[in-house]
């Protein structure tokens, strides 16, 4: 703060005593602002900083969040996968048992407890997400299928599947194992 040196006279005229006072609130406000506007200014960029700060680690923490959610997806899908591929082979032993009881007579008690048992292997693999891959009278397509015959026929028109020799499956868009199959060619 600033002070002028008046005149020390005692007997000054007291509108002139006023109009320095005046003079000198005027010049002390303006002090103030220049430092308040200088102040806010500071504050507004470490604001500024601080919120830009933010809201990057708001984001770094929302993609750390999607990438986790992706990570756990992805772990899961592949413990059933893997799962899936295991009782395959499972399911195949049981087919092949079940051929095998087809002509028998008298084991009609087996081979109704044998059904079940399929049936209920079947629905429980199928509720982890196991689909059999279509092939009879399907044209083949070498994302589902692996062609291990070719029979010339003019019964069935080309590169239609004419049998299954062993079960494709898939677990929604992702083949586990194709379905090995006998595909019609042209005769000639």
């Amino acid at each position: 703060m600033s002070h002028k040196h008046h005149n020390n006279n005692p007997f000054k005229n007291s509108e002139n005593l006023d109009e320095d006072i005046k003079q000198e609130t005027s010049e002390n406000t303006e002090e103030n602002s220049d430092k308040n506007n200088s102040e806010l200014d500071e504050l507004q960029k470490k604001y500024d900083t601080l919120n830009q700060q933010y809201l990057r680690l708001a984001a770094d923490f929302d993609n750390y969040r999607k990438r986790q959610e992706h990570e756990r997806e992805e772990l899961l899908k592949f413990g059933t996968e893997n799962a899936l591929k295991k009782m395959i082979e499972v399911l195949d032993n049981f087919e092949r048992g079940k051929k095998a009881l087809e002509n028998v007579e008298d084991c009609q008690t087996v081979k109704d407890s044998f059904d079940l048992v399929h049936k209920q292997v079947v629905e429980a693999l199928t509720k982890l997400g196991l689909e059999v891959i279509e092939t009879e009278g399907k044209e083949f397509d070498p994302n589902f299928h692996d062609a291990v015959m070719q029979t010339p026929t003019s019964d069935k028109p080309e590169h239609t599947i004419i049998n299954e020799l062993q079960k494709g499956y898939k677990m929604g868009d992702k083949v586990l194992r194709p379905a090995l199959v006998n595909v019609a060619t042209s005769e000639g």
